[in-house]
């Protein structure tokens, strides 16, 4: 049979991007405190998670990244805002169309061994999402779970054991084995590796790029770890007390973080070139982040910023300055089409 060839100059097909799955929209969760006042936790975040990708949601501790993953889960209340999954308007379902849904979306917590009853059995703590929702038979139920075992690299025979039997690394593998027992759509994962040892961290890592290979499966990642994120997200959003301040693709957020706040905490990320020359150009903040009770009425991050000016006590909104790459910072330049950020990086060579 003859090959059939282009024309010449023919442009190359185009592939459209996966759907949406997850569609989050000015989210506010704000808590009351006393004398009346409000913690404004998450204060209008809002983002894109395409099907079978991942996006990860990184910032210092206090940022709200956890927070934003509990709403999505519908396990924080949300204040203000829309959660869409799929057609399903999370932010709206209750009750039983609530529980529901839940089965299309799981969650991995930080600590593996909280996150098990210590006198549950680990083969009925994965078993128990199913019971829960009454899907399928006992038998099936029982022949699901011996799958969920093999998929994360468990023999069946060690459902019969207590979670103090079994080393941090394999108890996130029961968890992540029980996250997809109802064959979730999505899985939030929060700081999932960052309660273990450094060389078992890239186990699980790995593990769970397998799986969303092998499954289809789509991540909200939640992280401080710049160096776990670039290993295996397709998207990052960086927040900084209660707000994204930038998003970008991976590549594009790696090679050029344009944020003074992502480029500070990317000046902190150990790497093997530069050494102690590199370490002492560090940028280092000063001060802490203000209070989520009293939030600046400007970019957020100007009190701590290294280059910030009058102009900073202004809001300041996300804008796109290259495809996929918004940053809310007005100091952001552009030359020749290019985004030029008000910060560099340290030079690591």
């Amino acid at each position: 049979m003859s090959q059939l060839i282009p024309f010449p100059n023919m442009p190359a097909p185009v592939t459209p991007p996966p759907p949406v799955l997850l569609s989050v929209t000015d989210l506010k969760v704000h808590f009351p405190s006393a004398g009346g006042r409000v913690v404004r936790a998450v204060d209008g975040v809002s983002f894109e998670l395409r099907r079978g990708t991942t996006l990860a949601v990184v910032g210092e501790s206090g940022s709200g990244k956890t927070t934003t993953a509990l709403a999505v889960m519908r396990l924080a209340p949300i204040t203000e805002g829309g959660i869409r999954l799929g057609t399903t308007e999370l932010s709206l379902v209750n009750g039983e169309n609530l529980r529901r849904a839940r089965s299309r979306l799981q969650m991995v917590f930080q600590d593996p061994y909280s996150s098990l009853n210590p006198r549950q059995r680990v083969g009925e703590a994965v078993r128990a999402p199913l019971d829960l929702m009454k899907i399928g038979t006992p038998a099936e139920r029982a022949a699901r779970v011996d799958e969920l075992f093999h998929a994360v690299g468990l023999r069946p025979e060690q459902q019969h054991l207590f979670p103090h039997q079994f080393s941090g690394g394999q108890r996130q593998r029961i968890n992540i084995a029980r996250a997809l027992a109802t064959n979730p759509e999505l899985v939030v994962c929060d700081e999932p590796v960052s309660a273990l040892d450094i060389a078992i961290r890239a186990q699980i890592l790995n593990l769970l790029a397998r799986l969303q290979r092998e499954l289809g499966l789509t991540y909200l990642f939640i992280s401080h770890d710049m160096a776990v994120v670039e290993h295996i997200c397709d998207e990052i959003a960086v927040m900084y007390l209660g707000q994204i301040v930038e998003r970008a693709p991976r590549r594009t957020f790696f090679a050029q973080p344009l944020h003074p706040y992502s480029v500070a905490l990317m000046s902190a990320v150990p790497t093997v070139r530069g050494g102690r020359a590199r370490a002492a150009q560090r940028i280092r903040l000063v001060g802490d982040p203000p209070s989520p009770l009293d939030p600046p009425p400007g970019c957020r991050f100007a009190g701590r910023c290294p280059v910030a000016e009058p102009a900073c006590g202004q809001p300041q909104q996300l804008r796109e300055v290259q495809p996929g790459h918004w940053v809310a910072c007005h100091k952001v330049t552009l030359q020749a089409g290019r985004p030029v950020p008000p910060l560099a990086l340290p030079d690591a060579a």
